[in-house]
């Protein structure tokens, strides 16, 4: 997907209305996701802390995804970010938990940690206050690719309840693992 598609991708998912669940025209985007990667032999890992276990388990929805998935981590605290990806204490004190550093360094944490092609790493705010400054809504996704040693992050602005906004935030994280792998 190139810049343009994306950006009218995010524009999209983040005005869409995921109150009663995914709408249908984001529903295959999981299962596509995982035909991609069992395609090109790429396997996938995820820490997550605002979806709190939600990607992971939406890629075990899918068919045929233990050949490309084994697990990940689910860090919703920042103790959890520092211990179990050792993503260092300073990075998350200057940049505050949701920001694009802290989602840069779970994605590729996780995927060097635990030896996969894919990290992805996803952070924010569902609310009912923001965080540290950052306003309910707010999520960075990145996703870090081995063979490039590249992260991409992204930032979201997503409208909704707790539900809905991370609902948005792992559709979100599939399209990006689809523009990276």
């Amino acid at each position: 997907m190139d810049r343009e598609r994306f950006e009218d991708f995010r524009e999209k998912i983040e005005a869409a209305d995921f109150e009663a669940g995914i709408p249908a025209e984001y529903q295959t985007i999981p299962q596509d996701t995982v035909n991609m990667l069992l395609l090109h032999s790429k396997t996938i890992t995820a820490a997550e802390s605002v979806t709190a276990g939600l990607f992971q388990s939406t890629i075990a929805d899918v068919p045929g995804a233990s050949e490309i998935y084994e697990g990940g981590y689910i860090t919703y605290s920042d103790k959890m970010k520092e211990k179990l990806l050792r993503i260092p204490n300073g990075i998350i004190d200057t940049h505050t938990v949701v920001s694009a550093p802290v989602a840069q360094e779970m994605a590729e944490s996780t995927a060097k940690l635990l030896d996969k092609d894919i990290g992805m790493g996803v952070t924010g705010v569902a609310g009912p206050e923001q965080l540290e400054g950052n306003r309910v809504g707010t999520v960075f996704i990145g996703v870090y690719d081995k063979d490039t040693d590249v992260v991409e992050v992204k930032e979201f602005h997503f409208e909704g309840s707790r539900n809905a906004i991370r609902r948005k935030a792992v559709i979100s994280a599939f399209v990006l693992v689809q523009r990276i792998a």
